[in-house]
Protein backbone atom coordinates (compact mmCIF):
# COMPACT_ATOMS: atom_id res chain seq x y z
CA UNK A 1 0.00 0.00 0.00
CA UNK A 2 1.23 3.49 -0.86
CA UNK A 3 2.28 5.80 1.97
CA UNK A 4 -0.70 8.17 1.82
CA UNK A 5 1.21 10.91 3.64
CA UNK A 6 3.39 11.44 0.55
CA UNK A 7 0.48 12.12 -1.82
CA UNK A 8 0.32 15.55 -3.43
CA UNK A 9 -3.44 16.06 -3.06
CA UNK A 10 -5.53 19.09 -2.15
CA UNK A 11 -6.82 19.23 1.41
CA UNK A 12 -10.45 19.59 2.40
CA UNK A 13 -12.26 22.90 2.12
CA UNK A 14 -12.40 24.40 5.59
CA UNK A 15 -15.07 26.93 6.53
CA UNK A 16 -16.15 28.24 9.93
CA UNK A 17 -19.06 25.77 10.06
CA UNK A 18 -16.82 22.72 9.59
CA UNK A 19 -13.63 23.91 11.31
CA UNK A 20 -14.27 21.97 14.56
CA UNK A 21 -14.59 18.75 12.51
CA UNK A 22 -11.24 19.32 10.79
CA UNK A 23 -9.55 20.42 14.04
CA UNK A 24 -10.71 17.20 15.75
CA UNK A 25 -9.60 15.13 12.75
CA UNK A 26 -6.12 16.69 12.99
CA UNK A 27 -6.03 15.42 16.59
CA UNK A 28 -7.13 11.92 15.51
CA UNK A 29 -10.68 12.31 16.82
CA UNK A 30 -14.07 12.07 15.11
CA UNK A 31 -16.75 14.57 16.12
CA UNK A 32 -20.22 14.85 14.61
CA UNK A 33 -23.03 17.39 15.00
CA UNK A 34 -25.67 16.59 17.63
CA UNK A 35 -28.95 18.49 17.89
CA UNK A 36 -29.72 19.88 21.33
CA UNK A 37 -33.43 20.21 20.47
CA UNK A 38 -34.27 16.68 19.28
CA UNK A 39 -31.20 14.85 20.64
CA UNK A 40 -30.31 13.40 17.22
CA UNK A 41 -26.83 13.15 15.71
CA UNK A 42 -26.34 13.98 12.05
CA UNK A 43 -23.67 14.27 9.40
CA UNK A 44 -22.67 16.32 7.37
CA UNK A 45 -22.49 19.58 9.34
CA UNK A 46 -25.09 22.17 8.33
CA UNK A 47 -26.72 25.25 9.76
CA UNK A 48 -29.87 23.46 10.95
CA UNK A 49 -30.71 19.97 12.15
CA UNK A 50 -32.07 17.86 9.27
CA UNK A 51 -34.40 16.05 11.72
CA UNK A 52 -36.21 18.97 13.38
CA UNK A 53 -34.79 22.08 11.71
CA UNK A 54 -33.54 23.55 14.98
CA UNK A 55 -30.43 25.68 14.80
CA UNK A 56 -29.23 24.55 18.24
CA UNK A 57 -26.57 21.89 17.88
CA UNK A 58 -23.08 21.16 19.09
CA UNK A 59 -20.17 18.87 18.29
CA UNK A 60 -19.95 15.57 20.14
CA UNK A 61 -17.31 12.89 20.20
CA UNK A 62 -18.25 9.86 18.07
CA UNK A 63 -17.20 6.33 18.96
CA UNK A 64 -15.34 5.81 15.70
CA UNK A 65 -17.16 2.52 15.15
CA UNK A 66 -19.32 1.72 12.15
CA UNK A 67 -20.22 -0.63 9.32
CA UNK A 68 -19.46 -0.41 5.65
CA UNK A 69 -22.72 0.33 3.89
CA UNK A 70 -21.37 0.61 0.33
CA UNK A 71 -18.04 1.22 -1.36
CA UNK A 72 -16.32 1.83 -4.64
CA UNK A 73 -12.82 0.91 -5.73
CA UNK A 74 -11.15 3.86 -7.42
CA UNK A 75 -8.90 2.70 -10.24
CA UNK A 76 -8.60 6.00 -12.11
CA UNK A 77 -8.63 8.93 -9.66
CA UNK A 78 -10.15 12.26 -10.63
CA UNK A 79 -7.08 14.09 -9.31
CA UNK A 80 -3.59 13.07 -10.49
CA UNK A 81 -2.22 13.28 -6.95
CA UNK A 82 -4.18 10.15 -6.01
CA UNK A 83 -2.73 8.04 -8.86
CA UNK A 84 0.07 6.47 -6.76
CA UNK A 85 -2.54 5.14 -4.29
CA UNK A 86 -4.84 3.55 -6.88
CA UNK A 87 -6.64 1.29 -6.56
CA UNK A 88 -8.12 2.45 -3.28
CA UNK A 89 -11.54 2.23 -1.65
CA UNK A 90 -13.94 4.97 -0.63
CA UNK A 91 -17.13 4.00 1.09
CA UNK A 92 -20.22 4.96 3.02
CA UNK A 93 -19.70 4.24 6.70
CA UNK A 94 -22.81 3.88 8.85
CA UNK A 95 -21.54 5.22 12.17
CA UNK A 96 -22.64 3.49 15.39
CA UNK A 97 -24.35 6.78 16.32
CA UNK A 98 -26.56 6.60 13.20
CA UNK A 99 -25.28 9.06 10.59
CA UNK A 100 -23.58 7.89 7.42
CA UNK A 101 -20.35 9.47 6.20
CA UNK A 102 -18.17 9.05 3.13
CA UNK A 103 -14.61 8.10 3.95
CA UNK A 104 -11.43 6.45 2.76
CA UNK A 105 -11.53 2.70 3.56
CA UNK A 106 -8.14 1.25 4.47
CA UNK A 107 -8.69 -2.29 3.25
CA UNK A 108 -7.47 -4.04 0.10
CA UNK A 109 -10.67 -6.11 0.01
CA UNK A 110 -13.61 -4.25 1.57
CA UNK A 111 -16.89 -6.11 2.03
CA UNK A 112 -20.31 -4.53 2.52
CA UNK A 113 -21.37 -5.02 6.13
CA UNK A 114 -17.84 -5.28 7.52
CA UNK A 115 -17.29 -3.72 10.94
CA UNK A 116 -15.00 -0.70 10.77
CA UNK A 117 -13.11 1.42 13.23
CA UNK A 118 -11.72 4.92 12.93
CA UNK A 119 -8.14 5.02 11.67
CA UNK A 120 -6.91 8.64 11.62
CA UNK A 121 -4.57 8.75 8.63
CA UNK A 122 -2.02 11.20 7.32
CA UNK A 123 -3.15 11.85 3.76
CA UNK A 124 -1.08 14.38 1.87
CA UNK A 125 0.33 15.86 5.07
CA UNK A 126 -3.01 16.19 6.91
CA UNK A 127 -4.57 13.78 9.40
CA UNK A 128 -8.04 12.87 8.12
CA UNK A 129 -10.68 10.42 9.34
CA UNK A 130 -10.39 7.10 7.52
CA UNK A 131 -11.66 3.67 8.53
CA UNK A 132 -10.14 0.19 8.65
CA UNK A 133 -11.58 -3.24 9.41
CA UNK A 134 -12.14 -3.63 13.16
Amino acid sequence: MTDLSTLKVPGPTEIALTQPFWDAAAEGRLVIPHCRACDQPFFYPREICPHCWADAWDWRQASGQGRLKSFSMVWKPGHPGWAPAAPYAVGLVALAEGPVMLSHILSPAPVVGMVLTLAPTDIGGRVLPAFRPA
